[in-house]
């Protein structure tokens, strides 16, 4: 069975980066199920994905626009030490959740601490990076009509 829009379809794969260090990975766990068509991956991954079968192994190369987008400075940001009382420990590298100006949900990685303010940049970590996907098909089905209704696999 060819991958095609809504059908689920489960892959291993390793990330790697343009300097050849593996960012990711699913070798080590259960390969990673997904509905394909639905934007639940990375585009550029996404579209390489059509019409494989299982057993296919390819590579293919992301660039950042059908990757993670391209880095934005903007979300980059100075927050007042304060806003981070509820931590006993912060360090830098730390991820953690932050409502942004409109009261959204965000996930933020502190990047500098100082004395009164910390760093927080709010791009994904693979935002800007060209990124170089080994793939292995492992599974190809229909998608049940409940994963269809959410436009997901649950896991």
């Amino acid at each position: 069975m060819k991958i095609t829009n809504d059908k689920v379809v489960a892959f291993h794969y390793a990330l790697v980066n343009s300097e050849g260090e593996v960012l990711d990975g699913s070798r080590d766990r259960e390969p990673l199920p997904y509905l394909h068509g639905h934007k639940n991956i990375v585009p550029g991954l996404e579209a390489a994905m059509t019409d494989h079968v299982v057993g296919d192994r390819f590579e293919v190369k992301v660039s950042p626009e059908q990757g993670y987008g391209a880095r934005d400075e903007e979300k980059v940001s100075l927050v007042d030490r304060a806003s981070f009382a509820e931590f006993s420990e912060l360090s830098e590298g730390m991820v953690c959740q932050m409502e942004d100006e409109q009261g959204e949900s965000q996930f933020v990685a502190i990047t500098k601490i100082d004395k009164d303010e910390i760093t927080v940049d709010a791009n994904h970590p693979f935002a800007g990076l060209e990124l170089n996907f080994d793939v292995e098909i492992m599974e190809v089905r229909d998608a049940t009509v409940e994963e269809l209704s959410n436009g997901r696999v649950d896991l």
